[in-house]
């Protein structure tokens, strides 16, 4: 039975793999003179249902969220066709801690609830039935407040301590990381079940993405060794004492050069300034990943093809709501389209 599943998950993932936008697709929507026009012209793909709801005036954050929505229709379809669940329950868990992010990020700034609502879509959560758990933490009347709400929850622990550690710091991204550390705990635990080579592959770039990006984030942010060192998920398939070494040596440029020795050397970024070195590796990285969700099709009827569309998809609804809120910005259309997640070759 669980063989036939993910069949027809792999042929359904075939068939969304045709469907996805092409670069051109992203250039056309990246020139649209406005938000109206935006709208028009999304309506002409495959994104003119998920929007057709969205009111005027629009905004890139009423564009972005019923974008999310749509994607979380598709990638909880996608969950319930396949019998290997585990992982893509692990990646969908990415919508939830996407919207307790934006509730706590804004508490932190002192934004109302009202505010922090056009930051966040509660349909993922409605299609699994856990829509209090965020609710709870909206509702809260400060950061404080809204922390402890989540306290009974599985990964309350990680909550507390990124609270915690943003007290010291005053770090905003601390709450990125610290939820990133949940997203990729339960993505690295599902992990453990599959031997699947190919749809390994993904998730295990995934993991190795946030430990090594929360490495080089923890020495910028000049936490203690031992404090990166929690930041770490264990169930990594890049070597502990790798990792290991990156923390204790002496500079940004220095945790960089120890991956001179493997298979990411490609994406050691070249620039001296910190800041513009962490991002040009997190693109590089990002980039790295689409590729491999990309070639994950080269095998029929595999489950990596089941993981690769979910990869992409989610890439794709990123690049959309990145499109929006250049329009909305009056960003030039050649930056708008550096900034996307394409391939670039």
């Amino acid at each position: 039975m669980s063989s036939s599943k993910n069949v027809y998950a792999s042929v359904k993932s075939y068939s969304k793999r045709g469907k996805l936008l092409k670069k051109s697709d992203f250039q056309t929507l990246a020139e649209s003179r406005d938000l109206d026009e935006l709208v028009t012209r999304i309506k002409n793909t495959i994104y003119g249902d998920s929007i057709a709801d969205v009111r005027k005036p629009y905004t890139s954050h009423g564009i972005e969220s019923a974008l999310r929505a749509h994607l979380a229709d598709t990638h909880y379809s996608i969950a319930k066709t396949s019998a290997n669940s585990g992982v893509l329950d692990a990646y969908y868990m990415k919508f939830i801690v996407s919207n307790l992010k934006s509730i706590l990020k804004g508490k932190v700034l002192g934004k109302s609830q009202e505010e922090i609502e056009t930051h966040i879509n509660l349909h993922a959560e409605e299609l699994i039935k856990q829509r209090d758990i965020v609710i709870k933490a909206l509702v809260a009347k400060d950061l404080e407040e809204a922390v402890a709400s989540l306290n009974s929850v599985q990964f309350g622990e990680e909550i507390v301590k990124a609270a915690a550690l943003y007290s010291e710091k005053k770090n905003i991204q601390i709450f990125d990381t610290y939820f990133d550390k949940i997203l990729i705990q339960h993505l690295a635990s599902a992990m453990k079940n599959y031997a699947d080579k190919d749809s390994t592959k993904i998730v295990g770039m995934d993991v190795d993405f946030y430990n090594i990006l929360s490495v080089i984030r923890g020495k910028f942010w000049g936490l203690q060794e031992e404090q990166i060192h929690d930041l770490i998920v264990p169930q990594t398939p890049i070597a502990k004492e790798l990792l290991g070494r990156m923390i204790s040596s002496a500079t940004i440029r220095d945790a960089f050069n120890e991956l001179s020795n493997t298979k990411y050397k490609s994406l050691i970024p070249q620039t001296e300034n910190q800041l513009d070195a962490i991002a040009e590796f997190e693109r590089a990285f990002e980039i790295a990943i689409y590729k491999t969700a990309l070639r994950s099709f080269t095998k029929m009827f595999s489950f990596a093809t089941i993981v690769g569309i979910t990869k992409l998809t989610g890439f794709e609804v990123r690049n959309l709501a990145a499109i929006a809120f250049a329009v909305e910005q009056k960003i030039p259309v050649e930056i708008t389209m550096s900034k996307l997640i394409l391939d670039i070759e």
